[in-house]
């Protein structure tokens, strides 16, 4: 091994004079330290980029774990009513009908575009919501009576209401629907 280092030492003596021949420009440290600076900044800037761009989905996650949270609290806080389907399977089987039910009436409804149906729409939708309040009210009234049979009575007829009201406001709107074409009917057996 010393062999090795004193045949580099005499190759560095052999070649002193041809190293290092020339001297730096003027200016040349300052220009090498502002290099430096600069390229230090740009570290910087690509790590704080790099910290934004972990930070994002850390806070899509809290906000997803948030959500999942908000919505189990507010779940357990309905859980303390009993609903219809509580009380028997038959009253289940009831439930599931008359939900299925609204929920088609309220989709046929929905689909309605017409500007002059809106109106009607709009007060069917007002009605519906004070229904549906006084069913929640029930339900609770259901779970501090425990199965009381006028309760669950006034669930049904809660239901019932409910999808008359919304029959009868399709049966209006279609009775719209003919008045309005009506015009155009007769001006065609006209011509």
């Amino acid at each position: 091994m010393n062999n090795d280092n004193d045949n580099i030492e005499q190759l560095f003596k052999k070649h002193e004079n041809d190293f290092d021949i020339e001297n730096p420009g003027l200016n040349h440290t300052e220009r090498f330290l502002n290099k430096l600076n600069k390229q230090s900044e740009l570290q910087l800037v690509k790590v704080d980029k790099q910290r934004r761009r972990l930070w994002k989905p850390l806070i899509g996650v809290a906000a997803s774990v948030i959500l999942i949270i908000t919505l189990f609290i507010g779940s357990q806080q309905d859980s303390g009513y009993r609903e219809l389907a509580s009380v028997s399977p038959k009253m289940a089987e009831t439930e599931d009908f008359f939900t299925l039910t609204i929920t088609e009436e309220l989709s046929k409804i929905e689909n309605e575009k017409a500007p002059e149906v809106q109106k009607l729409i709009k007060d069917t939708m007002v009605h519906m919501r004070t229904l549906e309040e006084n069913y929640n009210s029930l339900k609770k009234d259901l779970t501090e009576s425990g199965d009381d049979s006028r309760v669950i009575y006034a669930m049904i007829s809660n239901f019932q209401n409910r999808i008359d009201l919304l029959q009868s406001t399709l049966t209006q709107i279609e009775n719209i629907k003919q008045l309005n074409d009506l015009p155009n009917k007769i001006s065609n057996t006209t011509i």
